[in-house]
């Protein structure tokens, strides 16, 4: 049995929602073909995700020097317990499903301030003496990836920093079998719209078979 971290970086509903709908096809044919899996939804924008703030940095640093924490504020035990949690959680999973928009060429603040979180030296990389090195190797993600027009090609894929962004990390993770499903072009082409969904759901159903028949090792 794998455990599989969904997460979705959009405060719309699904039916709203062009990405939100391509990840549903995509969880459907995965639970289909794995009912035995353990599938963990993480909405970003209903969940609490501490900023890295003044807080978390100053109970990180004193758990850094030696201090219990019990040495930690409130805020400071609040905020760097939830850190914790997300990174724990994140470094349990064997697979990872994100489903983001792309907002002004980036990410969703949530996703972000997601990706601040789980960032964590020892738990999801290293460094050595030979340069940094990703702790979560042998396991797997896709980025379904939602763009009011068409970023995968040029010119304005070099205006696309939200899905390398993303693939850069994982990678950084030791995450590098990454695969992205595009739902592009809506709004460019708005008489396209459901020949467009219909293709980026066929997209993703066929991605979710073979995710889920690959094998994955830690």
């Amino acid at each position: 049995m794998s455990k599989v971290l969904y997460v979705t970086a959009n405060p719309k509903a699904v039916e709203d929602s062009f990405g939100l709908k391509t990840g549903q096809a995509f969880l459907d044919a995965y639970k289909e073909a794995n009912p035995q899996d353990e599938i963990i939804h993480l909405d970003l924008y209903k969940e609490e995700i501490p900023l890295i703030d003044a807080d978390v940095l100053s109970g990180w640093g004193k758990l850094g020097a030696g201090q219990s924490f019990d040495a930690l504020t409130p805020d400071e035990s609040k905020k760097v317990a939830r850190l914790g949690e997300l990174v724990d959680q994140f470094v349990a999973a064997d697979r990872y499903v994100f489903v983001s928009p792309l907002w002004n060429f980036g990410v969703p603040p949530q996703l972000k301030a997601y990706i601040d979180a789980v960032a964590v030296g020892g738990k999801t990389f290293r460094y050595t003496e030979a340069g940094p090195e990703g702790l979560l190797k042998g396991k797997k993600a896709v980025h379904i990836h939602a763009t009011g027009g068409v970023y995968s090609e040029a010119p304005m894929d070099a205006m696309d920093f939200s899905n390398p962004y993303l693939v850069a990390v994982l990678g950084f993770f030791g995450i590098t079998d990454v695969e992205t499903v595009r739902v592009e072009g809506m709004n460019q082409f708005p008489d396209r719209v459901d020949a467009i969904l219909a293709e980026a759901k066929e997209k993703a159903r066929e991605t979710a078979k073979t995710f889920a028949s690959d094998t994955v090792t830690a």
